[in-house]
């Protein structure tokens, strides 16, 4: 009788034990439905995505570009002043998606930036809309909006830099680098860079003699 008692009880106890791990199962968060799920290599920053939704870091792209240089091309679409006095990776073209205005934007406290309104154009002057491109700019933001612009003009292989040449900004207040570029992009990568300016690549505007 003894024995039976015991062989219920287990019997409930089981029972007890299902029933709470189905109902923690039914409390779960659904599984992310097929084709939505984060992708690898997509950056955090939704500022940094595109339509196209190719993405590389900057040592990912300087990888990418010394494996087949005579079809990968990296575009620098900062402006000519950043280009010059921050440095640029060597092989990188120069064609600036926007411009310094030298007017105080009080809200970022930064000068204002303009579109540069012959990007596209000029883009298309030097490579095909099925050319593979790597986009540069300081930290992402600004590539990504450049590809966007490239996208509706029929590109189809345009990479963003998400990190872009100088990276970004450290976050933790307790790091002495903080709020400096110190993290990532082409610069902190221990891949090359330079100051030197090779006339074909830096920007100069239509009728410009080199």
């Amino acid at each position: 009788m003894r024995k039976k008692s015991l062989v219920s009880s287990l019997m409930v106890l089981g029972l007890f034990v299902m029933a709470q791990v189905s109902g923690a199962q039914s409390q779960a968060p659904p599984a992310p439905a097929a084709g939505v799920e984060k992708k690898a290599g997509v950056p955090e920053d939704p500022k940094k995505h595109t339509s196209l939704g190719l993405y590389v870091s900057a040592k990912e792209a300087y990888e990418m570009w010394q494996k087949d240089k005579a079809n990968i091309k990296i575009v620098d679409c900062r402006t000519p002043e950043e280009y010059v006095f921050v440095g640029h990776a060597p092989m990188a073209r120069n064609v600036p998606g926007h411009f310094v205005t030298y007017q105080y934007d009080t809200e970022k406290k930064d000068y204002r930036l303009k579109e540069n309104p012959r990007f596209v154009k000029e883009i298309k002057s030097f490579y095909q809309p099925t050319d593979t491109l790597l986009l540069m700019c300081r930290s992402g933001h600004r590539a990504a909006a450049c590809i966007e612009r490239l996208a509706k003009a029929g590109f189809t292989r345009v990479y963003n830099i998400h990190d872009g040449f100088e990276g970004d900004k450290v976050t933790d207040k307790k790091d002495p680098n903080y709020g400096k570029r110190t993290k990532n992009g082409w610069k902190n990568s221990g891949i090359p860079w330079t100051y030197d300016l090779d006339p074909e690549l830096m920007y100069l505007p239509k009728g410009t003699k080199k």
